[in-house]
């Protein structure tokens, strides 16, 4: 029986797996119907728009032959009106120079028939009007040429351009080449080569999407490709990011004056980063929380009270480093429904948890409040728990009550710091390692260091007095502070943990 029953769990978690392979491969081949399906959808539109672009480029280039020889006939027309007119003004005069010319002859023979019968004398001499003759003042040149061929064309070269006309050349595909690729301090470095060298390509375009899918893009996406137009080398570096998803997909094509290429095959990089949110329904009722800022409200809180008590859950929590692995999520406290910090424990909490590995964020707050602190803390924390003065947190604290201060807490214990208050804070944590500092976040200056061993999962918390702050995730760890690090590692040093 119980050999029956091993069989029968083997046989099920067999088909279990089977059936979970078989869903994915489901998911896969929906997804690339979907793409198949857009394909075709794109393929006619683009059918579409190439013949209208070249019907139109036809009737553009018709357009142009039709002016050319509009104007080419013109020019004809108006040389044959202007010889015509000299030609024939020519004639005219020619013809009225016979006609004189008879005349004058006419009268010169009937002088001298006249003078031999009745003599010369009694007869009138037309000896001047024959020399006055319009005949002698003519020129027989014709002022106008017939020949034309100064008008001829010759488009047999033009014949041949347009008889080698072609679809122009489309660029090649670039290809991102990983390997040349990086992502460090927030920033993205993407390298790409061509199969062959083209002088033609006038700039590239690269695109990137956030996701929190490792494999190819999928149809349905949850963040849009961003466009950055112009690139003239082949790699293009992004600053500035902020990582809150597990990943960002990448593709590039190439351009010359008059077609864009193909998209090269996409690439997903691993972004990986600490992202959180503040946990507005365990902080105190005198802090306003707005997703990662703070504002101390001195009304109390009650309208906001009254509010967030309709939705009240359990505080969430998930591990960064199990969030690698799994979609992400929030699992819930080890206490349910924690009470919100209250008296003077003017605290906020994250709302994800920090069991492994090495995680950075940084706080911005408010130089003029009366006190702040920022830090972590266990997820036993009590509610009338003050930062820094038990052993469930650690801090750096920042007193502007009676004198300005700046202190590291923890235990009830604490340690003046000599050093510039900055604007803002840079916090890093290496939980398998027990280190806690904190860094002027622009500089990069290590501000303290405690050194302790983690015995459970740790989350950022904060506390505000008369102020505000707000806090800034999505950051890797800067290489200047991992470099910082592993020179202080295994080494003694005056901000060590707070006994």
């Amino acid at each position: 029986k119980d050999d029956k029953f091993s069989d029968s769990s083997l046989l099920n978690e067999s088909l279990r797996k089977i059936t979970h392979t078989l869903a994915l491969k489901n998911e896969e081949i929906s997804n690339f119907v979907c793409t198949l399906k857009q394909s075709l959808d794109n393929l006619e539109a683009n059918s579409n728009r190439v013949q209208g672009d070249l019907e139109s480029e036809f009737t553009s280039l018709h357009s142009v032959l039709d002016g050319m020889k509009e104007s080419m006939l013109t020019r004809i027309k108006q040389e044959r009106a202007s010889r015509t007119y000299e030609l024939q003004s020519q004639l005219s005069a020619c013809s009225k120079a016979l006609e004189s010319s008879e005349e004058l002859l006419e009268l010169a023979n009937q002088t001298m028939c006249s003078s031999e019968t009745d003599g010369f004398n009694q007869v009138t001499d037309p000896t001047p009007l024959v020399t006055m003759a319009p005949a002698f003042r003519l020129s027989l040149k014709a002022k106008a040429s017939d020949n034309m061929s100064h008008l001829m064309v010759d488009f047999s070269q033009e014949r041949g351009m347009l008889q080698s006309l072609k679809f122009l050349p489309v660029p090649a595909t670039p290809e991102i080449q990983v390997s040349e690729c990086q992502v460090c301090d927030n920033t993205v470095t993407i390298a790409w080569t061509l199969p062959e060298p083209d002088s033609k390509i006038d700039h590239y375009i690269l695109e990137h999407r956030r996701t929190n899918h490792e494999g190819p893009p999928r149809i349905r996406e949850d963040y849009p490709w961003m466009v950055l137009e112009g690139i003239k080398e082949m790699e293009h570096t992004l600053t500035g990011l902020r990582f809150d998803t597990r990943y960002m997909t990448f593709r590039v094509r190439a351009c010359n004056k008059a077609v864009a290429g193909e998209f090269s095959e996409p690439v997903t990089l691993e972004t990986h980063a600490f992202t959180f949110k503040l946990d507005a329904a365990s902080s105190h009722q005198n802090l306003k929380v707005e997703d990662l800022s703070v504002e101390w409200d001195s009304s109390g809180g009650k309208i906001q009270e009254m509010r967030k008590e309709k939705n009240r859950t359990n505080s969430p929590m998930h591990s960064p480093a199990r969030s690698a692995l799994m979609s992400p999520k929030r699992a819930p406290t080890a206490r349910p429904g924690r009470d919100r910090f209250t008296a003077e424990s003017y605290t906020v909490l994250a709302d994800t948890m920090i069991d492994a590995g090495q995680q950075y964020w940084e706080v911005k707050f408010d130089k003029e409040s009366k006190a702040f602190a920022v830090g972590v803390a266990l997820r036993s924390l009590g509610r009338f728990d003050q930062l820094g003065k038990s052993s469930a947190s650690w801090c750096i604290h920042l007193n502007n009550w009676l004198q300005q201060s700046l202190t590291a807490k923890h235990n009830n214990k604490a340690r003046t710091l000599d050093c510039p208050i900055p604007n803002s804070i840079g916090v890093y944590v290496n939980y398998d390692e027990g280190v806690l500092s904190f860094y002027n976040s622009k500089t990069k200056q290590l501000m303290h260091t405690f050194k302790t061993k983690f015995q459970q999962p740790v989350i950022p918390a904060f506390m505000v007095w008369n102020g505000s702050f707000s806090v800034v995730t999505g950051l890797q760890v800067p290489s200047i502070v991992q470099s910082g690090q592993r020179k202080n590692s295994g080494t003694s040093s005056s901000n060590a943990s707070l006994t």
